[in-house]
């Protein structure tokens, strides 16, 4: 009878100890939202045009989509999930930050996006290049 009090003890600690990582991981990823900003410089983007945000918006919005991949190929392996927090998360988190920050800035700035378009003017074909002639070899210098 004590033997078998006692399996029960350490399989409910290791239950306990299981439910107890389950719950800090569950909040480590509820608060990342909250806490994104905090990860940005707030006057990163306070003197950028709408010119300059368009092209970094684009770049920010696929790193974040890299990330999101990488993070769910990790997922798929052996304790993947741990190894996304710990790989990419950060980067994430700073991603989304830096990217709630640069959307503030957009809507401040009043930038749109058919503007951007409208803005880049059209590829002009290139003309062709004059024919350069090589020029002409010296002989050699008399004395």
């Amino acid at each position: 009878m004590p033997a078998s009090f006692l399996s029960r003890c350490r399989s409910g600690r290791g239950l306990l100890a299981l439910g107890l990582l389950c719950a800090a991981l569950a909040g480590c990823a509820s608060v990342s939202d909250t806490i994104s900003p905090a990860f940005v410089d707030p006057a990163r983007y306070d003197l950028w045009d709408c010119k300059q945000l368009a092209p970094e918006r684009k770049s920010l919005v696929n790193r974040i989509q890299e990330l999101e991949r990488l993070m769910a190929k990790a997922e798929t392996g052996t304790g993947g999930v741990v190894v996304a927090e710990l790989a990419y998360r950060n980067d994430y988190v700073a991603a989304r930050g830096q990217q709630k920050l640069l959307e503030e800035t957009w809507r401040r700035n009043r930038c749109r996006e058919s503007d951007m378009e409208a803005a880049t003017p059209p590829a002009e074909p290139a003309a062709p290049a004059a024919a350069v002639k090589p020029a002409p070899k010296s002989g050699r210098t008399a004395r």
